[in-house]
C-alpha cells in the first residue's frame, strides 16, 4: 500500500534508518555485506548525508572496493537497504564509466563523469485524496533496468534515496547513498549523458530539495535520465 506523503511525514521520525549493502543481480542477492558495493561511513548507524556540498554526496565511502560484480546490459540490477526504504522520497540511480587503465577499486569518479539511469518518482493523487504517495516506501530491494545500448566495461552505480520528511527548508533533505561496483558485459554503443559532477549536480534548497505536504507538484533533483 502507498501511504501519503501528510502521514509518512507524521510517522517519519518514528523510523529507522538505513543503508544500501547488497546488490540483487536478476532476482539474485549477494550474501555478504559490501561485496561489490562501497562500504559506506554508515555501516555502524545507518544515518545518512545532508551536505550536498560535501565529498560524501558521491558515494559516501569509508574505504575503497574490494569487488567488482558482472552485470548484462538489459538486465534488473537492484539495491537492498537494510531496514528498508523507511523514509518518504524518490530514489534515482547514477552510473559513472571507470576509464580504460584505471583501478576500478580506487577511482573516485570526480567531476562530470555521472549520468541518471532511472528514477522513481513519487505519484500526486489528485485533488480526491491528500498528499504524495512514494511507491519505493517500505521496499525492500529498489532496482532498475541497466540499459541495453550501455557501452561495454567498469562502471560504479551510485543509489540514492532522498528522504523528504524534514525538507521543509534548506539542508533537510537526507541523502542514503552507496555506490556499486559492476562491470557491464553485452552492452551496445549508446552515448550516456547529461553528464553531471557529485557535488555539484544539486543545490542546498534547490529544485528537488524542499518539500512539505502543502507541495502539489514535484521533480527529483538532476539532470534528465538517459534513456538508452
Amino acid at each position: 500500500m502507498h501511504l501519503p506523503f501528510s502521514f509518512l511525514l507524521l510517522a517519519a521520525g518514528a523510523s529507522a534508518h538505513y543503508r544500501f549493502s547488497k546488490l540483487v543481480i536478476d532476482g539474485v542477492t549477494e550474501q555478504r555485506e559490501w561485496t561489490s558495493i562501497r562500504q559506506t561511513k554508515n555501516y555502524q548507524d545507518d544515518h545518512g548525508v545532508t551536505d550536498v556540498n560535501s565529498a560524501d554526496i558521491r558515494c559516501f565511502q569509508m574505504k575503497a572496493g574490494t569487488g567488482t560484480a558482472t552485470v548484462t546490459a538489459g538486465s534488473d540490477l537492484g539495491f537492498v537497504p537494510d531496514q528498508g526504504v523507511t523514509h518518504p522520497g524518490p530514489v534515482q540511480f547514477y552510473m559513472a564509466r571507470v576509464p580504460d587503465g584505471s583501478n576500478i577499486n580506487t577511482w573516485e569518479a570526480t567531476g562530470n563523469v555521472w549520468f541518471k539511469v532511472a528514477s522513481i518518482n513519487g505519484v500526486n493523487p489528485g485533488a480526491k485524496t491528500s498528499g504524495f504517495t512514494w511507491p519505493t516506501y517500505n521496499k525492500k530491494v529498489v532496482s532498475f533496468t541497466v540499459p541495453k545500448s550501455i557501452p561495454n566495461g567498469k562502471y560504479l552505480v551510485r543509489v540514492e534515496s532522498i528522504a523528504l520528511h524534514q525538507a521543509q527548508s534548506a539542508g533537510g533533505a537526507q541523502f542514503y547513498l552507496a555506490c556499486a561496483q559492476v562491470e557491464v558485459t553485452g552492452g551496445g554503443s549508446g552515448t550516456p549523458g547529461p553528464m553531471v559532477a557529485f557535488p555539484g549536480a544539486y543545490r542546498s534548497g534547490g529544485p528537488g530539495l524542499i518539500f512539505s505536504w502543502q507541495t502539489t507538484a514535484y521533480s527529483p533533483p538532476g539532470p534528465a535520465v538517459w534513456e538508452g
